[in-house]
């Protein structure tokens, strides 16, 4: 994210809602301020209105009725404008905490360790970044709004009940405690619902996005109608929930109003009393039941807020698991460097083992070996024998449990991210495209590359005939994920995406899979010339891309087993001679 730095993300993350919200202390002041002045208007009114009533009427005093109803308009556009500023002010605070919280969610998801991510799942961190953040904004800007002016109008209110008459006052000692004692046990309830409702949302939006994902594979294999089974499964249980926690809230404001409305039912038949026995005049009787209705209006802005509460205070709760989740792979508290791009660098891992946290077993263990410039290194090894583990540590989008992985004698926790990722040319076993141009795609390898540079690397990575013959060449345009290319297509522009950015260590994850062996030969045989300055790493299941290799790593259930080049192992490593027999064939030959 442009403008937000590491620095940022931790000490975003290390926020905390009393922080946040002292950022805006002096807007908060002011909403403080405006909120007691528009409220102090809102009581003076009816205890205007009962002089009107009590003195002016009463009395055919036209001048008294003029001064008391000028008091009254002067009240009412007090609190109109102070409700105004106090409303603008507050819904400004909450959209840019709203903001502040986004960012900062956002830059810590990218500076997540890879495990860290499969463990919250990304439909949840999205649903975090999306709705959990607008679950708190809302929340704020009601309670920016509401909190402060339901419980002053509702003491104050009560106040000027009792100025205006104790004895009818003590009604409410009975109705305020119902009152309170049905906000809490609803609240009580609502919270675990909620709570709930936010993991349902997360699968239905972990399964929406699979489906989107997979549709391809859904349609081809007819599969629609068990993954619209699946989806309604998820989605009827998030319904199910809401539904519950809705008439669960929904019992609040008619329980609320039915509560005060009695009250005001009782205070009417008692004051009734008074005013015909003289004891209690009109203006008073009526002003009395103006304090009770904001009394009502109090309680019930109260009951917004707790209907909204339980949800907000879960989302706030995600939100802030997320960003104080420590941070795994991010950068050290005192950097040490390393060489000049270009300089060539050393690449070892000692004894290296990686696990996930509360996983029994290590995925890869002591592993361990070295790789120069100019030297290449194949890695092979049956699906799930964590080739790509090695590749994750190596581009520090894991660290290792065990061990440590250094580059030029530097441990890569010691190195700050952005002095380390510039040594780093990395095509992932996904080759993932961003939207824009072709020029945009393969400028993320360096943004300074001019048009020479492209057209080279897309040379070597045998894609420049299919870009000249598209119409815009270079600025051809890239749909999301890269979806208006074939498979092979994605896989070369992601090469010549890494092979831009000009590294010292190359790594190359299964990225030459989707490739007929013709190109896959032609590449090997450009690329290698083309990298020979740099270190080269290459993790593949076709013994054809990796025989030339220097050496080559075998991996199987997580350990080396070989490591060599291709005639030693053939000898020495019986994994590796059954893989090659495997695959034996003319093109292999030929190979």
């Amino acid at each position: 994210m442009a403008g937000h730095t590491d620095k940022d993300t931790v000490e975003g993350a290390a926020l905390s809602w009393r922080d946040r919200l002292l950022r805006y202390k002096w807007a908060l002041l002011a909403i403080l301020l405006c909120q007691i002045g528009q409220v102090a208007a809102s009581l003076f009114l009816p205890s205007f209105s009962a002089d009107v009533i009590d003195i002016g009427i009463a009395a055919g005093d036209s001048a008294t009725i003029q001064y008391y109803g000028g008091l009254m308009g002067l009240a009412a556009a007090a609190q109109l404008a102070l409700s105004a500023t106090a409303v603008f002010l507050g819904a400004t605070v909450a959209y840019r905490i709203g903001q502040s919280l986004r960012a900062d969610v956002f830059a810590k998801i990218h500076s997540l360790a890879l495990s860290q991510v499969q463990g919250f799942t990304v439909g949840s961190l999205i649903t975090r970044c999306t709705n959990d953040v607008l679950q708190v904004q809302s929340m704020l800007i009601m309670a920016f709004t509401m909190v402060v002016v339901a419980p002053i109008m509702g003491i104050g209110s009560a106040i000027m009940a009792v100025r205006q008459d104790a004895q009818l006052s003590l009604l409410l000692v009975f109705a305020v405690p119902v009152l309170t004692a049905l906000i809490g046990y609803l609240t009580i309830k609502a919270v675990p619902l909620y709570q709930r409702m936010q993991t349902q949302l997360d699968r239905v939006n972990s399964i929406l996005r699979e489906q989107i994902e997979g549709i391809r594979v859904i349609r081809a294999f007819l599969q629609q109608p068990r993954e619209a089974t699946r989806f309604a499964t998820a989605n009827n249980d998030l319904t199910g929930t809401a539904i519950h926690a809705g008439r669960l809230m929904a019992m609040i404001m008619p329980s609320l109003t039915a509560v005060m409305q009695l009250t005001s039912v009782a205070l009417i038949w008692a004051g009734a009393s008074r005013v015909r026995d003289g004891d209690l005049e009109v203006g008073s009787l009526i002003a009395f039941l103006s304090y009770v209705a904001l009394i009502l209006i109090g309680v019930m802005m109260m009951g917004l807020m707790i209907v909204m509460l339980p949800r907000a205070l879960v989302s706030a709760r995600r939100i802030m698991a997320l960003l104080q989740s420590p941070v795994e792979v991010g950068p050290p508290a005192f950097s040490k460097p390393l060489p000049p791009v270009g300089s060539g660098l050393h690449l070892r891992l000692e004894g290296v083992g990686f696990g996930y946290p509360g996983a029994e077993a290590m995925v890869i263990e002591d592993i361990t070996f070295d790789l120069g410039p100019g030297e290449t290194l194949g890695i092979i090894g049956a699906t799930g024998s964590g080739k790509s583990s090695i590749i994750n540590l190596i581009a520090r989008l894991n660290d290792p449990s065990v061990g440590r992985v250094t580059l030029a004698g530097v441990d890569l926790r010691e190195v700050a991210p952005q002095e380390f990722s510039a040594h780093i040319g990395y095509v992932p076993q996904k080759s993932y495209l961003f939207s824009g141009t072709i020029a945009d795609t393969l400028r993320l390898g360096n943004p300074e590359a001019d048009e020479a540079t492209l057209w080279q690397a897309l040379e070597i990575a045998q894609a420049s005939d299919f870009v000249r013959a598209m119409p815009d060449g270079l600025m051809a345009p890239v749909a999301q994920g890269g979806a208006n290319f074939s498979g092979g297509q994605r896989q070369r522009l992601a090469i010549a995406r890494a092979l831009v950015s000009d590294a010292d260590i190359y790594l190359f994850d299964d990225s030459f899979s989707a490739l007929d062996q013709a190109t896959d030969r032609k590449l090997r045989a450009v690329l290698r010339k083309a990298v020979s300055h740099a270190a080269a790493v290459i993790v593949s299941q076709r013994v054809a891309s990796i025989r030339d290799a220097d050496r080559i790593l075998v991996i199987e259930k997580g350990r080396m087993v070989g490591l060599g080049s291709h005639k030693t192992l053939l000898q020495e490593c019986p994994v590796y001679a059954e893989t090659v027999l495997s695959q034996a064939g003319p093109e292999e030959d030929a190979a």
